[in-house]
């Protein structure tokens, strides 16, 4: 995980832990791309893929549902990170 270290307040401890999110750089996928999903608390992560651009910031993604079904949502730009790099996706 990543660290801040931050001056010792009375009561707190001195290092606090930041979310993967807020250290990366602003990623915009364009339709027909991957990307993954990262939950609030950040535990969750989904594949999905991006079927197109919303208003105010927001994507609609294609993703497999708990009964094996695709379902389309609606999320935030923020909550979409670029997937890691694998063997087998070829190169664009």
């Amino acid at each position: 995980m990543f660290a801040n270290f931050t001056k010792p307040v009375w009561g707190q401890a001195t290092m606090t832990l930041k979310h993967p999110r807020s250290i990366m750089p602003p990623w915009h996928p364009s339709p027909g791309k991957l990307a993954t999903y990262l939950g609030r608390s950040g535990s969750q992560r989904r594949h999905m893929r991006v079927i197109a651009e919303a208003s105010g910031g927001r994507f609609i993604v294609e993703a497999i549902g708990r009964k094996g079904v695709l379902v389309r949502l609606t999320v935030k730009c923020e909550s979409l990170i670029e997937p890691q790099p694998d063997l087998w996706l070829e190169p664009e």
